[in-house]
């Protein structure tokens, strides 16, 4: 039994999994849980707005595979957070969100802010309640961060109200525990390991989970083992080295057309598979689907459980093997030819600068161990066509939700998770502007995060804005550098290089705004 107020006790029954730092705005609902936070030695990390924390939250769950925490004020904190929140839910991030209430016995009498969140966000979490009692916080603090990290992993919700977070009382303190892993199905490990291994012409996509489950040995043991070409996305990528025979990445669609299977492992089988295949489709992933979810189409394999399980039982199939070789060669030759027209776009020098020449320079700028932060539209869908991360855990974006302005907190919290790792943003200039002044929470905490933004002054030409209604050239970098950060403007492709040199030795918050060739096609 330990003793203390409510916020030591929730900070203490955070302990033991790992979490260093807490992700917030300014609040009056619960500054008893910063007081802790820094007592128990926790980097508070204080920023501009809810969103950016559990978007920063999201990032160091992620990357680091283990919990984050966002700390929310009552009423407009939590509900500035949905959508992020909503993010980590589509993402399979271990989340925890703590958030400040009105003391229950002012709950019905027009507090300020009287609002059930949990009805808000029960939707979007893995677990969503209101602790009642200060003997209840260890169990309930505790009951968050488990079910946050229970297959299907995603974000959990937990309100601390004034009469509980501030007052003082004991409660028992649950020993920490990790969920044990799903064991999948014999039958359908079986199933799924000879349907790969007799197919003429298999494909495997991989996606984040296989990052965050820590199964990236056990994908490159299943390909290897039976020849089977691999696509990744999100955090996956990079999973198999740019060179391995094994790996592609510019001919998806060719393939998906051709293909008679399609392993899709710890993502989901929607835009991925590039509008569509006839082929026979496994669906590998970390979890049953929770009650109520479809499980997909009928004509589906699919395989629930730990995918390091999963992955290494399919390996282990001992049956009929089909040849892949022809397939691994055709493939190979629509892989070369696209590479070999990429690299036409990519040495583009002509003025105002193609999107593709700023990706090439990026390729050279960037190391192996560079954490690439995609948000926006135009500009981070081709970079994902034409950006090869070093190695896995190192591609953060909106993912399936494709939240808008999410790049400054998971920067933020990619540069305290992995210091030692340099992170660059690479923004849409509508994304930028919809999120540029968190830059002061970078400065404010000496994170020297570049951000380079694509600005083709095209924000908003989908939708109700018009192609005559550009926000062209706009001066994203004066922004920057007002904040306490530095920057410049890029408008010719000779001045990428040393921009992009400068902006990585600056040892500051850093914003590249480089003018590329504006859309053509607002539809």
């Amino acid at each position: 039994m330990v003793s203390g107020r409510g916020g030591e006790l929730a900070v203490a029954a955070l302990a033991g999994y790992g979490i260093g730092e807490v992700f917030t705005p300014a609040g009056e609902h619960v500054p008893a849980i910063h007081d802790a936070a820094r007592a128990a030695r926790m980097r508070v990390v204080e920023v501009r707005h809810e969103q950016t924390a559990v978007f920063a939250a999201e990032a160091v769950a992620t990357l680091l595979r283990r919990p984050g925490l966002a700390v929310l004020g009552a009423g407009p904190g939590v509900t500035n957070a949905v959508s992020a929140i909503t993010a980590a839910h589509f993402n399979a991030a271990p989340v925890v969100v703590l958030a400040g209430r009105a003391p229950a016995w002012r709950w019905g009498t027009g507090s300020l802010p009287a609002l059930d969140h949990v009805a808000i966000v029960d939707s979007v979490t893995n677990s969503a309640a209101t602790c009642t009692e200060v003997g209840n916080i260890g169990a309930d603090v505790h009951a968050a961060v488990v079910a946050a990290l229970t297959p299907h992993r995603g974000p959990a919700f937990l309100d601390l109200p004034m009469d509980v977070v501030f007052c003082t009382g004991e409660t028992q303190l649950p020993a920490p525990t990790l969920p044990p892993p799903v064991e999948p199905d014999p039958a359908a490990v079986a199933r799924a390991g000879a349907l790969l291994a007799a197919a003429e012409r298999p494909v495997i996509i991989a996606g984040s989970d296989v990052y965050s489950s820590d199964a990236v040995a056990a994908l490159r043991e299943c390909a290897e083992t039976w020849r089977v070409p691999v696509f990744t996305t999100g955090l996956a990528r990079g999973a198999l080295p740019g060179d391995h025979p094994l790996a592609f990445r510019c001919c998806k669609r060719a393939a998906l057309a051709r293909a008679d299977l399609v392993a899709v492992l710890g993502t989901a089988p929607d835009l991925r598979l590039g509008g569509g295949t006839d082929a026979r489709l496994i669906h590998v992933v970390d979890a049953p689907p929770a009650a109520g979810v479809p499980a997909g189409d009928d004509g589906m394999l699919w395989v629930a459980g730990d995918l390091r399980l999963v992955l290494s039982g399919m390996a282990d199939h001992r049956g009929v093997r089909a040849d892949h070789a022809d397939w691994i060669e055709l493939l190979r030759v629509a892989e070369d030819t696209a590479r070999a027209q990429e690299a036409g776009h990519l040495a583009d020098d002509r003025e105002p600068i193609r999107a593709t020449r700023l990706y090439a320079e990026l390729r050279r700028a960037l190391t192996d161990d560079a954490i690439i932060v995609g948000d926006g539209g135009d500009v981070v869908t081709a970079a994902a066509r034409h950006l090869d991360p070093g190695r896995p855990g190192s591609w953060l974006d909106g993912g399936r939700y494709g939240n808008g302005g999410a790049g400054l907190g998971y920067a933020l919290g990619a540069a305290l998770a992995c210091p030692d790792r340099p992170v660059c943003g690479l923004l849409g200039d509508g994304a930028a502007a919809g999120s540029v002044l968190e830059v002061e929470s970078l400065v404010r905490h000496h994170l020297p995060v570049v951000l380079v933004v694509g600005n083709n002054g095209s924000f908003g030409t989908a939708g109700l804005r018009g192609a005559d209604d550009r926000t062209p050239g706009l001066r994203l970098e004066k922004v920057v550098a007002a904040l306490g950060g530095a920057g410049e403007t890029v408008a010719t492709a000779r001045q990428l290089a040393p921009a992009l040199h400068r902006a990585f030795e600056s040892r500051v918050p850093y914003l590249l705004n480089v003018l590329i060739e504006p859309r053509t096609d607002p539809v």
